[in-house]
């Protein structure tokens, strides 16, 4: 089933306590697609300017199931760049030292008429026009999902529950839940946005793992106990892309389908976080992620 994603390029500087990297390749799509990629071919969706690097897409370009006929390298504009520090007593918390829209700040990519026939879609965060805009350049996707964030929610309300009812599954964090419906306890937000989509709702709760909400059905998983934090960033687009991926490959949206879903993106996720930018996932193949799988499982029975 071919799955495409539509999301950001970019440049990232990253600080964590374990150390920094400068002009590192980021952005959702990317971390997206690299997840995604382990369970199938990915159709990527995005735009860098004229001034991105030499060589800076390699990583995506040497993946074989990566089809980037859809990134557009546009002339006269400069690639998003993003600086975060994360802190030194908890790396869950960032600040966001400074950021730079350029691309993002001008009209959205196109999708190829290649790829206007994608039956699996993911909307990464951004502005809901612009998801709407991009979701009715596909044809007849039979199962599209989107990111979203509280800048959206609080300045775009209305046109993002628009879009949540034209899709069929939302992931958002915890904090973002309770903002979108204005209820403190983060069950009764996911259930009330499960109302607002065709299907289902995750809710991220970071190191507290995640809640899957299909209807009035609530599934609670773990995060994975990882040991070796270096860099988060992307943790949330590549438990995407390990969910959307799996869910591509395995032709079924059904309630066990997405707890397998969930569950692949935990351990997908907890590999992205053990080194900086895509470096630990360029380095690992599928058979590790079933491994970390497994050895998931054997923690979280009882």
């Amino acid at each position: 089933m071919s799955l495409l994603v539509t999301g950001s390029i970019g440049i990232d500087t990253v600080e964590s306590p374990a150390g920094k990297i400068v002009d590192a390749l980021g952005g959702s799509a990317v971390y997206f697609a690299y997840a995604a990629s382990f369970f199938g071919e990915v159709r990527m969706v995005g735009v860098v300017g004229e001034d991105c690097p030499h060589g800076f897409l390699k990583p995506l370009e040497k993946n074989d199931r990566i089809d980037m006929a859809g990134v557009e390298v546009r002339k006269g504009s400069r690639t998003f760049r993003w600086h975060g520090r994360y802190h030194d007593d908890d790396v869950n918390e960032r600040d966001t030292m400074d950021v730079e829209l350029n691309v993002l700040d001008e009209r959205g990519p196109v999708i190829p008429e290649s790829f206007r026939d994608s039956r699996h879609v993911f909307l990464a965060n951004t502005h809901p026009e612009l998801q709407m805009e991009l979701l009715g350049q596909i044809h007849e996707p039979r199962f599209v999902v989107a990111d979203t964030m509280d800048l959206w929610i609080t300045t775009t309300r209305d046109k993002l529950v628009k879009l949540l009812g034209q899709i069929d599954g939302v992931v958002l964090n915890d904090s973002e839940a309770k903002l979108l419906t204005d209820e403190p306890n983060v069950v009764t937000a996911g259930r009330e946005i499960a109302r607002m989509v065709r299907q289902f709702v995750v809710v991220k709760k970071g190191e507290h793992g995640s809640l899957l909400f299909v209807g009035d059905r609530v599934c609670a998983l773990p995060s994975y106990p990882s040991l070796n934090v270096i860099d988060p960033t992307g943790a949330g687009d590549s438990y995407a892309g390990g969910m959307m991926g799996y869910l591509a490959a395995a032709g079924s949206t059904d309630v066990a389908a997405l707890r397998q879903g969930i569950a692949y993106g935990t351990v997908t996720a907890s590999l992205t976080i053990e080194d900086f930018s895509l470096r630990k996932l360029t380095s690992v193949k599928r058979v590790d992620i079933d491994s970390r799988l497994e050895e998931f499982r054997d923690m979280t029975g009882f």
